[in-house]
């Protein structure tokens, strides 16, 4: 596939208004603005995010204007996108800006934001709260009510008959203005986020007459129950701001019938090399599939050394299993800070030597194959724990 192929079908799920049209004009030579928003809802981005920076890239790649929007407007209402029940709260607009930080340094390992053709870095709060009262009066009455509750997750709310607020209902006609405010040509974002980037076709029509494409990317999705397997509002999945032997160790905890869609939408592989060592290992040996998975995603934002590194800590610890028969035991009540556990038991002596041992990276978590980097991290289950190169603790509930 040459690279315009490849921008329109490695890790797209659906094209609007279609494939063709939009292939049309890539291949007219026509340079087009396009962009894709994050609500810094959280303080991370996770590497289901991977396929739309990589989008990103790839476009940046043939010479294309694009943008890395930041939502701190819409991420004050929050997206209802997936969610059964209102957001709890609203963040303010200066702790949204904080967590762009980290998002934008975290993007930056796949995105270009200096040199050839680096992409931009806007804020829709710069527009969105400069609306006034007559405008958003404008906007809102380019919609019905029927159209906007024709959403499938406001339908499952009403059916339920749970709260469906004002703020969510007008989400989606917020996030369409930023292709307005943009003067975009394509959004991209995941497949939950058609509802809302459809709003913003109808709103680009409307307004300035003319054609805005959407392409929605695929999600990491759990084969069984159809969950989404990486949620940055609820902090699941693998961050990209893990660590080595995190990323690691959660990238094998994955579903085996999700390795060969992570390779496809989460690394640079070409498809004929997946493709080709799926059919020769996947098959065969999944674990080792996946344990090349992990790697490469290590080694993507932490480089060979720390990815081999973290590969054979795996290896000692849960392959070979180099975990003493007889471990000494203590017990804990679920949602007890761990650190104040381990000092009780005299495990360690101190806050001081838990934020060190912290600090070097040197507790481990192996029955949920992590290692703890939170000062506050709590017991929520039965676990072994590895501090240090020797020490072990079972903790018991």
């Amino acid at each position: 596939m040459d690279q315009i192929d490849q921008v329109l079908t490695r890790g797209v799920e659906k094209i609007f208004p279609s494939k063709t049209a939009l292939e049309k004009v890539l291949r007219s030579g026509r340079k087009i603005r396009l962009y894709q928003g994050f609500d810094p809802t959280g303080d991370k981005l996770h590497i289901g995010h991977l396929v739309g920076l990589m989008k990103l890239r790839q476009f940046q790649d043939l010479g294309h204007e694009v943008i890395f929007l930041i939502g701190d407007g819409t991420g004050m209402a929050g997206d209802p996108s997936g969610r059964v029940k209102q957001r709890e709260g609203f963040l303010t607009r200066n702790t949204l800006r904080e967590n762009a930080k980290d998002y934008i340094l975290q993007a930056d390992r796949i995105v270009r934001f200096s040199g050839i053709n680096a992409a931009k870095i806007l804020y829709n709060g710069d527009w969105l709260t400069k609306l006034t009262f007559t405008e958003l009066l404008e906007l809102f009455g380019r919609f019905s009510i029927q159209q906007l509750i024709e959403r499938d997750i406001f339908q499952k709310r009403i059916k339920e008959n749970k709260p469906l607020h004002l703020h969510e209902l007008f989400y989606p006609i917020m996030q369409g203005y930023d292709s307005v405010a943009l003067n975009a040509d394509i959004e991209i974002g995941g497949t939950d986020q058609t509802f809302n980037m459809l709003a913003g076709r109808i709103l680009v029509k409307n307004i300035q007459n003319r054609e805005k494409f959407v392409i929605t990317t695929t999600l990491l999705e759990n084969p069984v129950t159809g969950e989404k397997l990486m949620s940055k509002s609820l902090g699941t999945g693998i961050g990209l701001n893990e660590s080595p032997m995190n990323m690691y160790g959660k990238a094998m905890s994955l579903p085996d019938e999700v390795i060969t869609r992570c390779f496809i939408d989460c690394t640079f592989w070409p498809v004929d090399k997946i493709k080709k060592t799926e059919k020769e290992i996947g098959k065969l040996k999944p674990r080792d599939f996946k344990m090349m998975l992990a790697h490469e995603i290590v080694k993507m934002y932490h480089g060979e050394k720390k990815a081999g590194e973290a590969e054979e800590f795996f290896i000692k610890t849960f392959q070979k299993k180099e975990i003493p028969e007889e471990i000494p035991e203590i017990r804990a009540e679920k949602g007890e800070k761990l650190a104040d556990v381990l000092i009780k038991e005299g495990i360690i002596k101190s806050k001081s030597e838990w934020r060190r041992l912290v600090d070097e990276q040197a507790i481990h978590d192996l029955g949920n194959k992590i290692e703890i980097n939170d000062y506050h991290f709590k017991v929520e289950k039965e676990t072994i724990l590895k501090i240090g190169k020797k020490r072990f603790i079972k903790i018991k509930q």
